[in-house]
């Protein structure tokens, strides 16, 4: 048997479970919908970079301006909307609305905090 055909077959059962895992993860019915997700969130990286680009350097915010250790927090706090409205955005395009709005609202409660509330004694 050749080796190229054992590696293919290694590779096919790897991605299956992935398929798998990840349809159980995020209650997705079939691999079409995860192709969706996953284009999805190819497109909206690549597009969250080219549009932010603009933004951050209109508001001045360069490495000639700020040290880095700034600079680099300071432009994910900016980039994190952009991102979220364009998850939304184009997964709603890509019929996927439902997944991205409650992935978003996930990734958002994940940088609030919660409040702890404490237990009054009666």
């Amino acid at each position: 048997m050749n080796l190229n055909c054992i590696f293919a077959f290694i590779k096919l059962k790897t991605n299956t479970f992935m398929f798998e895992k990840l349809k159980a993860r995020w209650g997705i019915n079939n691999n079409f919908q995860i192709i969706l997700i996953l284009i999805v969130f190819s497109i909206t990286g690549s597009f969250t970079a080219w549009v932010s680009k603009p933004v951050v350097d209109w508001l001045g915010l360069t490495d000639a301006h700020l040290p880095l250790w700034i600079l680099i927090p300071v432009r994910l706090v900016l980039v994190l909307p952009i991102y979220c409205t364009l998850l939304v955005i184009l997964g709603s395009l890509f019929g996927q609305y439902k997944f991205f709005s409650n992935f978003v609202k996930k990734m958002i409660s994940r940088f609030i905090p919660k409040r702890k509330i404490a237990k009054q004694r009666v």
